[in-house]
């Protein structure tokens, strides 16, 4: 084999792994978009019992072919206290196991040679799916194509690394190399590293299926890697945690302390398999002699096998498990900052957009609740001119523009990500609703105002002035708690209440601007107190349109 050959060799495993990983991101893509929504139902389901965990992590993964996207998820999910430890744990043994399908797929498109080869048949899903992309009009059927796209690529990268191998295969010197490397610990080394630069336990898997059936390493090697493409695939869960808090750091702690635990025992199992039959026996012989004359099968079982296998060696030791990434990842006493940030999103997010959505709705809430405390504030001030909440209510006021800009600027990094219809809809009402709950802030900063110029005329309201006010707010707050209802569980019946309400504050409104004129006929207001006390009641009335303009968006989604 001359240098030509071996460079076309390596080029061609290069484009091979290449493919690879982009029908793994394309599939994982659509599959995403089309399921979140049964994604979302499904997290939403993970209860006390452990084996549901499990369940959910399996099929999860299994549906969207991604364990780090699962993963991801559940750090967002621990990061918000949606999930505990514990539930989270035992959704990643789940994904764990969901992630072996890959592997399954690989070896199934591996049959067949002297017929048509399985990898043939599923590579032509490509053209299939490509068509449908290209000559369909609704989005469904696009991301369908989409999924069959990635799917059909998945077996030409497959393809085409296994040619490689086959002309490595053919080299000696090659052969010899590798089989030198019968050193275990260095395999599974060898194995993470791999998986950790390419960041997919299933491409490293697949590489070695290939690698074992056109003989280039021996099905042990091939299990070894295997292994250590587990302890490998940690480093997108512990990229996430990093970016996130405490609880997140110990939610990827667990991924990697749980994928060492299975690779330790069996390492244990495969030394003391092969010690007590004088070297008879190992993984590899015992899995030929399961699934003989079908390598490709071997190594996949195996991968399945230790999966499962550490799964029911975990599941009883989870809460010990947890217990240990919690003396690991201490909890660090949160800085007290005045800088404002996000706190239920962060970038690390945008690469599960089921997750952020979810998240960005949770901020969205979030940034409701602080309009409407400043809006308390501000009716607390203009009616006892206490000025004691002052420095909060700036506070607050410049953290209400940060959120405007900051989660304008996250829609639209969200805007480019491929989302399901529901999730399309819900993203396009963010920016209006978002812009809406900082004009509550600027109102709360207008009644302010209101409070200086009474304090600068050494004037105060009426008591039956200050009492409409206070019965304005109760309104209002009435009329926040059937918003938010509305909003965050889309409730149809609570929008209609908060209409109800709404209607209210407008007549209500109208009573208050008569009852100045009366007060200013008897003399008991002043016209330069009355002008202020107009301008609370429009501002108050304006603050409870642009609360039902964010609840008015339900119904784009229903």
């Amino acid at each position: 084999m001359d240098f030509t050959s071996i460079l076309i060799a390596i080029l061609t495993l290069t484009a091979g792994i290449g493919v690879f990983l982009v029908a793994c991101q394309m599939m994982s893509t659509h599959l995403e978009a089309v399921s979140s929504k049964r994604l979302k139902q499904l997290f939403s389901k993970t209860g006390r019992n452990k084996w549901i965990g499990v369940g959910i992590g399996t099929v999860g993964t299994a549906a969207i072919q991604s364990s780090g996207a699962v993963t991801v998820m559940v750090i967002g999910f621990v990061n918000v206290g949606i999930l505990s430890l514990a539930q989270a744990a035992t959704i990643i043994y789940g994904a764990n196991i969901g992630t072996t399908v890959t592997a399954q797929l690989v070896a199934l498109g591996m049959f067949g040679t002297n017929s048509i080869s399985t990898t043939v048949i599923f590579a032509a899903f490509a053209g299939i799916g490509a068509f449908m992309t290209l000559f369909s009009k609704r989005n469904t059927t696009k991301q369908i194509g989409g999924i069959l796209t990635g799917f059909g690529m998945l077996f030409v990268g497959l393809s085409m690394m296994a040619e490689a191998m086959d002309d490595f295969a053919a080299l000696e010197s090659v052969r010899q190399f590798l089989a030198s490397i019968n050193n275990v610990v260095l395999l599974v080394l060898v194995g993470a590293v791999l998986t950790a630069i390419i960041q997919s336990s299933s491409v490293m898997t697949s590489i070695a299926i290939t690698m074992v059936v056109s003989g280039l390493i021996t099905l042990d090697q091939g299990i070894y890697l295997t292994m250590g493409s587990n302890i490998g695939s940690c480093v997108v869960a512990i990229i996430a945690g990093v970016t996130s808090g405490t609880s997140a750091k110990r939610t990827a702690a667990i991924h990697l302390i749980f994928n060492l635990m299975g690779v330790v025992i069996f390492m244990l199992i495969g030394f003391l398999l092969r010690s007590a039959t004088g070297g008879a026996w190992s993984f590899g012989q015992v899995f030929n002699r399961m699934f003989p004359s079908a390598p490709q099968l071997q190594l996949a079982m195996f991968h399945t096998v230790f999966n499962v296998c550490t799964m029911l060696v975990a599941m009883p030791l989870t809460n010990a498990l947890v217990n240990l990434a919690c003396r690991i990842v201490k909890e660090v006493p949160k800085e007290k900052t005045d800088e404002p940030h996000l706190r239920f999103l962060d970038e690390q997010m945008l690469r599960t957009p089921v997750v952020a959505i979810r998240q960005l709705k949770a901020e969205i809430e979030n940034m409701a609740e602080l309009a409407l405390q400043n809006f308390q504030r501000s009716i607390h001030i203009v009616t006892t001119l206490d000025y004691s909440e002052i420095e909060t209510f700036r506070k607050t006021e410049i953290l209400l523009n940060y959120l405007n800009n900051e989660l304008v600027n996250y829609t639209v990094k969200l805007s480019g990500k491929r989302l399901n219809s529901f999730d399309q809809r819900y993203l396009s009402t963010t920016i209006r609703t978002v812009s809406d709950l900082e004009r509550i802030g600027d109102y709360a900063e207008n009644i302010v105002e209101y409070a200086d110029a009474l304090k600068e005329q050494n004037a105060t309201f009426s008591a039956d002035a200050i009492a409409e006010i206070l019965k304005m707010e109760q309104l209002i707050l009435d009329l926040y708690e059937e918003t938010i209802q509305a909003y965050h569980k889309l409730d149809l019946e609570a929008l209609d209440r908060a209409n109800c309400i709404e209607d209210e504050i407008d007549n209500y409104t109208n009573l208050m601007e008569q009852n100045h004129i009366e007060r200013l006929v008897h003399g008991v207001c002043t016209p330069s107190v009355g002008a202020e006390y107009l301008s609370l009641a429009q501002n108050s009335e304006r603050v409870a349109d642009h609360l039902t303009n964010m609840g008015k968006t339900i119904r784009d989604l229903v």
